[in-house]
């Protein structure tokens, strides 16, 4: 299934993508009652595969036929976060070959570890504010993860049972702030950084995570343009190796790297950073095009 989480009349609604359009599930129930149907995105993650099934049996009995109520115009709703409420945002640097050789940096021995945190969170379509503090804004399309289940020290081969879905996401970094010191994190951050969604793609519809291929448009101009096959290290050798370290729980997100073409790939001379007015758009093989626009602060 492809879920989504959206704002309409200033309440938090849950989704599901289907041919016939987004169904707001809520809005069936007075006309499909049923006990156990969850009421957002973080109640279906973390109720695992019984809620999942539940959901999806209960989406496949309605009629979607016709002018159906509760299936949602496009100008109904805003875009949330396809997660809202992750208790962890983590992130892999360096994480494909190709990147690491345009930025002069070596293959790393493990994974490099940072954090994002839920005030980067959000949606497609929204306006991101560009910081007064950063004149080195870039873009970085990114393979999203959603943990389905907790996992603590488990191996690289169960790893992927442990996976509730997969996103795509813009791992938005303002470089000068980045490299001002050693830690990313400031640079990694600030408000709205975390673009993600627009569906949360559950995993029995993605099959191979490391077969998708990943692009990015910047005002039309194609920017990336490559493939997860390129990882160092693979999602199953991501999961294990954080679960080894930390506790895993449903909802936490990580996100895997990005591929070559980001702005400081470029020769300097020919580094042109995201500026008020640019639009946005990352794209993952199977799990939709997440798309923003820039405005000034």
């Amino acid at each position: 299934m492809k879920l989504v989480s959206l704002k309409k009349d200033n309440q938090e609604i849950l989704g599901v993508h289907t041919e016939k359009g987004i169904i707001n599930v809520g809005a069936t129930i007075p006309s499909h009652p049923k006990s156990n149907i969850p009421k957002d995105i973080m109640e279906v993650i973390k109720g695992g595969t019984t809620t999942l099934a539940e959901l999806e049996d209960y989406i496949n009995e309605l009629n979607l036929e016709g002018n159906q109520s509760y299936i949602l115009d496009s100008g109904e709703f805003e875009w949330l976060p396809c997660v809202t409420n992750p208790s962890k945002i983590l992130c892999i640097g360096l994480n494909y070959r190709k990147h690491a050789d345009e930025t002069n940096s070596p293959y790393p021995e493990t994974p490099i570890l940072f954090s994002k945190f839920n005030n980067a969170l959000t949606g497609h379509q929204t306006n991101i504010p560009v910081p007064k503090v950063t004149e080195k804004l870039d873009y970085e399309v990114e393979l999203g993860i959603v943990i389905g289940k907790e996992a603590k020290e488990i191996s690289k081969e169960e790893a992927l049972d442990y996976v509730f879905g997969y996103f795509t996401a813009n791992d938005l970094s303002a470089r000068d702030l980045q490299f001002r010191t050693p830690q990313w994190l400031l640079g990694k951050t600030c408000d709205n950084f975390n673009p993600i969604g627009p569906y949360l793609v559950t995993k029995d519809e993605v099959g191979d995570p490391q077969q998708l291929n990943l692009k990015t448009t910047v005002n039309g101009e194609v920017r990336q343009n490559s493939s997860t096959s390129d990882m160092i290290f693979s999602c199953s050798e991501i999961i294990s190796y954080i679960s080894q370290h930390m506790t895993l729980v449903p909802g936490d997100i990580i996100l895997t790297g990005t591929p070559e073409g980001v702005t400081i790939g470029y020769p300097k001379e020919e580094q042109v950073f995201l500026k008020p007015g640019d639009n946005v758009t990352v794209e993952v093989e199977k799990l939709g095009a997440l798309t923003n626009n820039f405005v000034a602060d």
